[in-house]
């Protein structure tokens, strides 16, 4: 429990660091406009990277079809602009149903 509790403060100050950089670093640091694009991709990737790993795995096993069709339909349901909410329950609710009708 301790190497977690440290692993999080370490996140924790490394992520404050990181976004007390931007305000600082900003009058020194010149990025080129491919650059900042590059950047720009970089959160969405990763961010998209962490989504769909949660989806497929969980403890290192795949977690089967109802998951990753639910959140597959959480994503539909998020192209219509719907509240966030809305979604949420889209996706749990469809992920729950596959699994009663026994998709795995």
């Amino acid at each position: 429990m301790t190497s977690v509790l440290i692993g999080v403060a370490v996140l924790a100050v490394g992520t404050y660091l990181l976004r007390l950089a931007g305000p600082l670093l900003q009058s020194r640091i010149r990025l080129s406009d491919g650059t900042r694009r590059v950047l720009d991709r970089g959160a969405v990737v990763l961010l998209v990277a962490v989504a769909v790993t949660g989806a497929l795995y969980a403890d290192g096993d795949f977690t089967g079809w109802a998951r990753p069709l639910g959140v597959g339909a959480g994503v539909v349901a998020a192209f219509f602009k719907p509240p966030l909410v809305a979604i949420v329950l889209i996706a749990a609710v469809t992920t729950a149903a596959l699994r009663a009708a026994g998709v795995a």
